[in-house]
Order: C-alpha cells, then structure tokens, then sequence
C-alpha cells in the first residue's frame, strides 16, 4: 500500500470552523479561477483547535485503523518524546476529522506546530506527515492593551455617506534582533496595514462584516520579516465599510454603527526573550486629506492622484500636518478572530471589446458578469479625471442601462498626478457588471487599459461537473460565477444595486449546493453565527443577517435558514459542532415563533412563494391567485419541517428533554395542515399550487395513502398547465427537482435544465446571461427589482446535478460523506456525465458513459469511506467491474436489484462497472 497525505486544520472557534492545509496546498481551479486554501492560519481563537486530515491510497478497502498526533510549541520539538504540548499517543479509531486537540492548555500568541501518522487496516503505520502550523490569537479581552481610535467628526448630508479614508501612522523603534512579530488588527469597516511602506497580506475588503454590535473581527499577520531593525513605521488605511453604512433610509431604514476606527496591537518577541507592543492611542497621527477623498460600497470611490503622500508608511515621513487620532469609543461587539479564508482578488479578466456610443463614451465589455473592480492604466495631464461607472447590461443604444441598480452610483473616479503612466485600483468599493463607461480619458483607451479584477471570499473549489449537454454545462458556469460573487464575508443577495444584503431566504437549502462547488464549511458557519448574532432577546430573527436592514417581520420561511443550514453543514462536513453551537438560538427562535400558532397552523409570512414566473413579462411579482401559495401552507409546512430538524439536532447532541416536545409540536402541526388545507375528494392542497404541493411532499406531511396523489397533481401541473417548465418561485424552488426524482420523473428536471423557452435557466442563457437573474422574466420586467447576478432561483439544482446526475450523496447517517450513496440517474438524451467532490475525507468522482443501452461508469471511492453504488442494470447478474463479475470483484459485495439498478457496497477505491441498461435506454 502506498499512502500519502494532505493535511488539513479544522479550526472550531466561538464564530466559524475553518479547513486549512500544510504548507504543501493544493490548487484547484474552475476554468481560469483559481484559488489556495489558507496555509498555516494565524491567529485563531479557539482555545481546542480540531484537526483533519486526507489520506490517499491505491489500494482498495484501506481505513484508517488507529492515528497519533504531535503538536509542540517549535518544530524541533515535534518529534515522539520531545512533544511540549500534546502527543496523542496511538488512539484505535477511524476518525480522520475534527480530532480536537487535547493538549495542555494553549495560550495568546502560542505557535502550534502539529504532524500526524496513522496506521491502516492491516496495522502498518505510515510514516509522518510534513509539519504543518498554526497560531492563537488574542483569546482574552486583557490580552488586548491598545485603544480604539479615529474620527469621529465628520458630517454628512442625506443620503450622500461618502467619506474620506481615514490614513493613521506611527513609528517605533526595534532596537534588538527580532524573533517574531505579530500583528492584530481591527479596522472598522475596512482598512489595510501597511509596514515600512509595503502592504502586509493580500487580503482586500478587510475584515468580514459582522453584527458589529455584537461582535466585531480581528484579523492576524505574521510580519517577522517585514519588520527591520532601528526605525520602522506603521500605517493602516481606514475605510467606510457596512460599519458607516453606504445608506440611512434609501431603500430602507439601514443600521450604521460609527465612524471608521482602529484597533491595533504588534507583538514583538525579541531573541532574548524581551517582548514589546506597539499599540493603536493617541499617539498616532490620523489625516483624512490623502488621495481617497470619498469611499461608499454602493457609490464607489473617488481617488486623487495628485494627493498621494508617497512614504507616509514608512520611517522619516514628516507627518507634521497631520491631526493626532483620537481615542474614540469601541464598537460594542466581543473581538473575535477571523475564522474563514479572507476576501481576495481571484482572477483577472481582459476586456473584450470596446465601443464608442458616443464621442468620448468609452463602453468595455468584460465578457462576463462578474463582481469586483477594475484595475485602470492611463497617462495624461495632473488633473484629468478619469470616470469609470459600471453596469450588468447596455441599452439598445449601446450606453450603460442603469435602471436595476437603483440609487447607487456605481462610480470610481480617478484624478491623474500626470507622472508618467499610472495604475489605479479602487481599496474600499465593490461593484457588480460586466460593461465598464469610462469617460475623461485622454486620449482613446486600448483593450490594456482597463482589467476586471474578480473579488470574493477565496474559498477552495470543491467541485466540477460536465455533461454531453452544452446548456446544461453553460448554466452551471453561470451558476458558479453566481454563487462566488456573492460571497463577501457573508453569502448576499446581489453584488450590484443599493442592497447587497445577505437576505436568508434565498439560502435555506440552495446553499447546500454551493457545498459541491466551494469548500464553505467556514463561511457557511459564520453566517450561521451572524444570524444568532442578530436575534433579539425575544427571539426574533431578522429577515436579513447581518442586521443592517432591520427586518424583523417574524415570517417563518426566511429565518428557518438559521435551523435548515446547520443540517446541511452535518451532513456535507459531519460539522456537529456548529449544530451546538446554534442551538440555544435555534430553541429561542423555535419557542418565539409558537407563540403565532392558531389552531395547529401559522400564518406569518411577509413573503409568499416569492418570485413565482408571473403572467406578464413586465410584471416583478405574480397577481394571479392559482399561482401563489397560501401563507398557512408555506409557514406552517417550513415550520414542522424546522420542528423535525430539531428533533433530530436534540437526539445529535444528547438533550433527551427536547426532542419529544419537538416532535410533539411537529405532529400537531402536520395534523392541523392536513386537516385544513388538504383537500380529500381533489387529492391536493388548496389550489393546487406546484409549491403546495412540493412542500408536503418534500417534508413527509402527505396523509398516508395520498402522496402519490399530491405528487400526480404535481405532475399536472407541470405538464398541462406550465407546459414542462418551472413554475414555483424560490421557496418551492429550493426542494422541486429532489421531490421530483424521488417521485421517479427526473425525466422533468431534465426539461427544466435543457429548456430555453421562458421561464427556464436556458432562457436567461439565451438572452445573453453570465450569472443568474432575479427574476425568471429578467429581460422585461419592472426595474425595482430586477438584478442579473441572484442566486436564488437556482433552487437545489446544483444538488440535483451532483446527487441525482452524477450520483454523488454523502449518506445522513454517516455525514460529511464517511458513506456515500452513489445513485446516478440516466435521463433524456445525455451521453455523459463527469463530476468531482471534494469530500473531507478526499476525493469523490463519478464519470458515466451510455452508448445506446451499453452503461459504462467510472467511481473514485476515497480512503476510510464506504459507498453503496446503483448501477443502472436489465440485469444485475450481467453487471461487470474491471473485467470481472461484479459480484466477484474484490471490494465489491451485492446487496439487491432496486428500482432498476443493481445495488453493491463498496469500499475505497477506483472502480469501473459495465451493464445493460434497463429497456434498452
């Protein structure tokens, strides 16, 4: 057996739970994406980090049979003997995951070195891993000894909140051999650090957004080597953020905490032991007369050149026009450490044409909708203003069509300093487009001129899928370039307009898709704790978490997220940490929302079904009653499907007091339902919706003897009146095409993903889109609400590919795939299918041929997993693996002939099985 290994830290902290590898990292890629997971995390604050690790082997049916894990303070300490921190000593187990470290306690600043060996099921032990590492953080309030400090005296009129950055400096002297120096820093809402004039890290839009009175991210850089002996400067460059908000009443009542501050503390270890801080007072100086003279996320940002103060970070800077900071009062929220990879650019795109609607109107065209800057190149005189607007669609005149982005003015403004050429990116801005205008620029721009730089949390890819189905393969990249963009430290609804809201119901059970496509284990968890960061001591939850739009309506179907997404972080990551952690909030919120129940239903909805395809192209929302779902069928179904959840969360984590009330509860509720709204004689609910009839369904609430019932009128409405297309808005959505093939007609999915009539995905395809619209009818209708990069009405589509397409489901008694259920659907004319998943446990593929009725399916079983496989068969006995009798094959046990398919266990490996398929398909 040859066995190798890629070490992975999972890091459980009070907000998030992070994957990180050694130092060796794997890059992995999505067309030109690409991205690293983060090495040696610095900084957390998890007093018992939990390790993981993959193992990889060639051989079939190798486990895990026992592991030994070393950590020490220095790396020459990691040896068996010399541990000073933990050795693990050889434990008898197959866990591989979330091993939480079991040490002498670890304090502020410690650095942790760690390795692991394993031995396999024949008892052989490997050899040892490479070192891999990690730092704490600050993990008490007593350890922090500066002050926060800014400006608290600006003035702003209406709705114009643009401020200047804030820049704040000091010197200091290091007048001994350095052995290390950490920096933490909190700059509110975003800053950068600079040391002797360089930017310490690559992380843009720093640091995450938060509930900020609840809770507030530091954010931890080892800066040992940029740091010199003798005289050194610091810098930090303070920007607005969500923490001075972009709005106050447009389009809504928004929250905004302050003005822009800092909070900073350099440790500094020297070789003979002495230590030192450099910490944020008054004895910074702070200037707000530097080159960014305004910053707002929705606005832009305006940037003179001629303003630039060259070396104001580093040493002999004359600073002497600059106002000393003042202490300012702190934010309120527990400084906690960032715990998920940090936003980053992640690729750079060339324009690929540009036009000239008008003189001096320059439109570029970045071929895709993606959600970032740009990075501009000019020359020209000092004092030339250079304007660059951004929008997802043109006009049929060819200018910028502005109507869906509401008030947000979507503009950077750069004025030259006339030196030579000169290279501008905006620091404290975002923007969502794929046309860029620009105007004022001397002379005419080239396609040099101008680079779209892609920015999002730099999450690890997970996954990729292809199929035979050119549609199909278009709509996932759109969906991937979707889903990445709205990631900005939280998962958000659109990257574009006066919004930018991380609106929860949009994400209920889609984001368990994105779980195929981006290893978001770390930033689905801090959403999470965001969303218990906003509830209230009622127990109400926003609508929209962070709570930057107050949206506390008490509806059901858009703060169940915060009890459906911890689910699906246990199943997909086996993350049963992050179901603790939620569950005081989940309770809370679980016992605020019984007190609306009447009679065994509850009717709070703010919402509807939102979004149904509508009877007119300019409409946003449907007016027709036969396509809307009654507000007692989406509350009441969400709320018993929550209440079941919960049980089981109460079963998980051993709370034998709670689970029977739940389940209690959940009865009474799915009693009241049927009664009231199922109607015997119709075999449906109410009006026969398809979203009422998807709810019951997918949430097991059909009386006995009726499911297949609700499911044939289901099926009529799909084919009789939508005519094969979708017709549920995002709360059906999200369950649909599961119901669907669980029902046995993954043949109508197929239709849903290769139509291009509307309302399809193949439409918006059609009409030119690169990401996903908001509305099914985006091309017509009413701009209030019509964003081209939204992610909820993908629904479980992405689920749908990798589980039911390509056969790749992690089994919900052994989560985060320790067993895999491998059950591909071969439906319409497709002639392949190939998708990849990056399990923790390693690397999951599934690749099928079909030649007429010839099945030829590829499987990569990782180590220390099992999987039961479904290979399409006429027959089971004629099904072949390798060259071989399956049943003969070594690894492979049958089981059973099912639903068309011969079912087999499987241990870890790489297989290869041939049949026949059923009817001769």
């Amino acid at each position: 057996m040859r066995t190798t290994y890629v070490i992975v830290l999972t890091l459980a902290a009070a907000v998030a739970s992070c994957f990180f590898t050694s130092p060796a990292a794997r890059a992995t890629s999505v067309g030109e994406l690409r991205c690293e997971f983060l090495k040696n995390p610095q900084g957390i604050d998890t007093p018992q980090p939990r390790l993981s690790w993959i193992l990889s082997s060639d051989a079939r049916g190798q486990v895990q049979s026992a592991y030994e894990v070393l950590v020490a303070s220095n790396e020459a300490k990691l040896k068996p003997g010399s541990t000073d921190l933990w050795d693990s000593g050889r434990v008898a187990s197959s866990q591989s995951i979330h091993v939480r470290y079991a040490g002498k306690p670890l304090n502020s600043g410690q650095p942790c070195f760690w390795k692991v060996r394993v031995w396999d099921k024949d008892g052989k032990a490997s050899d040892w891993s490479a070192p891999a590492r990690w730092s704490m953080g600050l993990l008490h309030a007593s350890d922090w000894h500066g002050k926060w400090i800014g400006k608290d005296e600006a003035v702003t009129k209406g709705e114009d909140r643009r401020l200047p950055a804030r820049m704040l400096r000091r010197e200091f002297d290091a007048t001994k051999k350095i052995a290390r120096a950490t920096a933490y820093l909190s700059g509110l809402g975003l800053s950068e650090l600079y040391l002797n004039g360089q930017k310490v890290g690559d992380d843009v839009l720093s640091p995450g957004l938060s509930e900020y009175n609840k809770r507030v991210f530091y954010v931890t850089h080892d800066v040992t080597k940029q740091l010199q002996p003798g005289r050194n400067a610091i810098g930090v460059w303070l920007g607005n953020g969500r923490y001075f908000a972009p709005r106050s009443s447009v389009p809504t009542t928004t929250r905004t905490y302050g003005y822009p501050k800092l909070l900073l503390q350099l440790n500094i270890e020297y070789t003979d032991g002495t230590r030192d801080a450099i910490v944020s007072d008054d004895s910074w100086k702070l200037s707000t007369e530097g080159p960014i003279q305004a910053n707002n996320e929705y606005d832009g940002e305006e940037y003179d050149a001629r303003r630039e103060m060259n070396g104001w970070a580093a040493p002999q800077f004359d600073d002497g026009k600059w106002q000393p900071a003042a202490v300012v009062g702190e934010p309120g929220g527990q400084l906690s450490a960032q715990m998920i990879n940090p936003i980053r650019v992640t690729e750079t795109l060339k324009p690929i044409a540009i036009t000239e609607p008008k003189p001096g109107v320059f439109i570029f065209d970045m071929g895709q909708n993606m959600v970032g800057w740009c990075r501009l190149k000019v020359t020209g005189p000092a004092g030339t203003a250079v304007s660059l607007r951004h929008a997802e669609t043109l006009k049929p005149d060819g200018t910028l069509y502005l109507a869906n982005i509401r008030s947000a003015k979507v503009t950077d403004i750069y004025t030259l300093n006339g030196q030579g050429e000169e290279t501008y990116e905006p620091r404290f801005t975002y923007h969502g487009f794929r046309y860029v205008e620009v105007t004022g620029f001397p002379g005419k721009p080239t396609l040099e001129s101008l680079a779209g730089r892609v920015v999002n949390d730099d999450v690890a890819t997970a996954g990729e899928f292809a199929c035979s189905h050119d549609l199909i393969n278009r709509i996932y990249r759109n969906i991937v370039w979707g889903v990445r963009g709205n990631y900005r430290s939280i998962s958000t609804d659109c990257p574009q307009r006066d919004e930018r809201q991380g609106w929860l119901g949009d994400r209920s059970s889609e984001s368990k898709g994105e779980t195929y496509l981006f290893d978001v284990a770390a930033l689905y968890s801090k959403w999470t704790q965001d969303m218990a960061d906003a509830q209230q001591d009622n127990g109400s939850i926003s609508d929209v978490c962070p709570s930057y739009w107050p949206l506390y309506n008490d509806n059901v179907t858009w703060p169940s997220s915060a009890v459906i997404i911890p689910g699906s972080l246990h199943d997909q990551y086996a993350d049963e940490a992050v179901i603790a952690r939620q569950y005081p909030s989940m309770v809370k919120w679980i016992d605020h929302m019984s007190g609306y129940i009447k009679d065994g239903i509850i009717t709070k909805d703010n919402y509807g079904d939102w979004c149904v395809p509508p009877e007119s192209p300019e409409l946003i929302h449907s007016k027709d009653p036969a396509r809307k779902t009654a507000p007692g069928i989406l509350s009441t179904s969400y709320f018993c499907h929550c209440l079941k959840l919960m049980t089981h969360y109460a079963q998980l984590l051993n709370k034998p007091a709670d689970a029977p009330r739940f389940t209690a509860l959940a009865d009474r509720l799915k009693k009241a339902l049927n009664e009231k709204f199922y109607n015997q004689e119709k075999g449906y609910y109410d009006n026969g919706s398809q979203t009422s009839c998807v709810l019951p369904l997918a949430f097991d609430l059909v009386p006995p003897g009726q499911r297949d019932r609700v499911f044939q009128q289901l099926i009529h409405k799909i084919t009789d009146e939508t005519h094969g297309h979708v017709g549920t808005g995002l709360v059906g959505g999200q369950w649909l095409n599961r119901v669907l093939t669980a029902g046995g007609r993954p043949d109508l999915v197929y239709g849903f993903a290769t139509h291009r009539e509307y309302p399809s995905w193949g439409y918006m395809v059609e009409k030119g889109a690169t990401t996903f619209w908001e509305l099914w009818n985006g091309d017509t209708a009413d701009p209030a609400m019509n964003s081209g990069n939204h992610v909820m009405l993908v629904g479980d589509l992405v689920i749908w590919l990798y589980e039911d397409l390509a056969g790749i489901k992690p089994d919900p008694q052994k989560p985060g795939f320790k067993h895999i259920v491998m059950k591909p659907h071969v439906v319409g004319d497709l002639k392949f299918v190939k998708a990849t998943h990056q399990s923790p446990y390693g690397l999951i593929a599934s690749q099928w041929h079909r030649d007429g009725a010839n099945f030829d399916w590829q499987i990569t079983v990782p180590p220390n997993t099992t999987a039961t496989v479904y290979v399409p068969a006429s027959k089971p006995d004629d099904v072949t693996e390798g060259d071989a009798p399956a049943a003969d094959s070594p690894a492979v046990k049958p089981l059973r002939h099912q639903d068309g398919a011969a079912v087999f266990e499987v241990e870890a490996g790489k297989y290869h099985f041939k049949s026949t398929l059923p009817n001769g398909s």
